[in-house]
């Protein structure tokens, strides 16, 4: 039985209607869209306590105080901007006309496509709220970015989810998964992503944020989901920024843990062949929610969250980052890297995967277009490929680079990327790493 979509109006006006709720909208860097949208469905009294924008930097610190890193779009500034308005709530209203009340703070921090265009939008918007009266309160933020071309637009998408933020807060809090969906409902598809979610308190004491991130990457609202190594999922700009890269590739259904000694070998050769200042490395595990042999990047629909996200945890544990994706190439994953501007980006990767993209059979009649795609898409963001070698059972012999099957009409192609240093083998291995890989 399909579900009924509210649409945005009905959503604000049900809000509007409901006597329990009532709280804050502080909003910063796009205008007072989602509160325009409270006002305008009507009977935005019974909810509305207070509304402002401070978008003067100066009040904007004299209210929620400096930011250390002088960035006013951010996890820090959206946090600060909850808890200053969720606590001003508490504190002012009390007595009988609020005994009956659930208060909520609803913020975001945003910044809209400017005039030139030469900006990354994006933002982060968040509810801090109460399931019952005078009861401890909970919280969801995300970060989502604007992907329309025009500002106006993007303004018009903010409006929108936040509106299906608070909705979701109050109707759907002990629904995960259609807390989620509910997010970006209303919304034309290309518009928004969402890259990362969290949420705590009470109402969510029993909810799994690593499973609500690789939510978001399964109904494709996401590329990918990245984690610190203690599990808290992060933006990839954040901690991958000017950074030197280097990534291993697993799949989460591989029947053994990876080889972590062949790969602090290419780590170690990484270092060494691209200069990198060990302060500046950034080690990250990536594990795969697709095949990385498929054709294509879709997630299978009956993949086992649980299971992914206990081999991400699996990887916490060795002080790594961890991403979680479902990039099919190698191409797809250099692609999201490019976004966060990194330094420099090495890919460790099983020799395997080479074989299959340089073989032309595993492809259709376009196969030199593909192929073409993929060089470039990889080799034009800095990015290098380190390949493990493995061992033919058949034959006993090892396969590295130097006589891996190549077909020969990608062979031109793949010889001037080993001799140009863009694919090398994984050196100084022990016999017994190749039998494990």
């Amino acid at each position: 039985m399909e579900r009924e979509i509210l649409d945005t109006k009905r959503k604000a006006l049900n809000i509007n209607l409901n006597p329990d709720i009532y709280g804050t909208f502080a909003e910063i860097g796009a205008g007072q869209e989602v509160a325009r949208n409270f006002f305008t469905a009507g009977a935005a009294s019974g909810t509305v306590a207070k509304t402002m924008s401070a978008y003067d930097m100066t009040f904007s610190d004299a209210i929620y105080g400096a930011e250390e890193t002088g960035r006013y779009v951010s996890q820090s500034r959206l946090k600060k901007m909850l808890n200053h308005e969720f606590d001003l709530l508490t504190e002012r209203l009390c007595g009988e006309k609020y005994d009956c009340r659930t208060f909520f703070a609803f913020a975001d921090t945003v910044t809209t496509l400017n005039y030139n265009k030469s900006n990354d939008p994006h933002g982060w918007i968040g509810v801090k709220f109460q399931i019952e009266p005078g009861g401890e309160p909970n919280e969801i933020f995300f970060h989502v970015r604007l992907l329309d071309t025009d500002a106006a637009l993007q303004q018009n998408v903010l409006g929108i989810i936040g509106v299906n933020l608070v909705y979701a807060a109050f109707y759907y809090n002990d629904d995960p998964k259609r807390m989620i969906e509910s997010l970006v409902e209303n919304l034309t598809v290309g518009s928004v992503e969402i890259d990362l979610i969290s949420v705590n308190g009470p109402a969510f004491k029993s909810i799994n944020n690593v499973l609500l991130n690789l939510y978001l990457v399964v109904k494709d609202f996401s590329d990918a989901a990245i984690f610190d190594s203690l599990g808290n999922p992060c933006l990839a700009k954040d901690l991958l920024y000017k950074k030197d890269i280097m990534i291993l590739r697993t799949k989460y259904a591989q029947k053994s843990l990876p080889n972590f000694s062949m790969f602090n070998n290419a780590v170690d050769q990484f270092r060494r062949t691209e200069n990198v200042n060990k302060e500046n490395l950034s080690v990250l595990i990536e594990v795969l929610m697709s095949n990385v042999l498929t054709a294509n990047d879709e997630v299978p629909e009956d993949i086992d969250l649980d299971a992914v996200a206990k081999r991400a945890e699996e990887m916490f544990k060795t002080g790594n980052l961890v991403i979680v994706s479902n990039f099919a190439r190698h191409n797809k994953l250099a692609k999201y890297l490019d976004r966060c501007k990194p330094k420099s980006v090495g890919i460790s990767t099983n020799i395997n995967n080479l074989k299959f993209v340089f073989n032309s059979s595993n492809f259709g009649g376009n196969y030199s277009s593909q192929l073409l795609s993929y060089v470039s898409d990889m080799f034009t963001k800095n990015v290098k490929l380190f390949a493990y070698p493995f061992l033919d059972k058949k034959t006993n012999q090892v396969i590295t680079t130097a006589n891996m099957p190549v077909t020969p009409d990608a062979k031109p192609l793949f010889d001037f990327l080993i001799l140009n240093g863009y694919i090398t083998d994984i050196k100084d291995y022990s016999e017994t790493d190749v039998k494990t890989v």
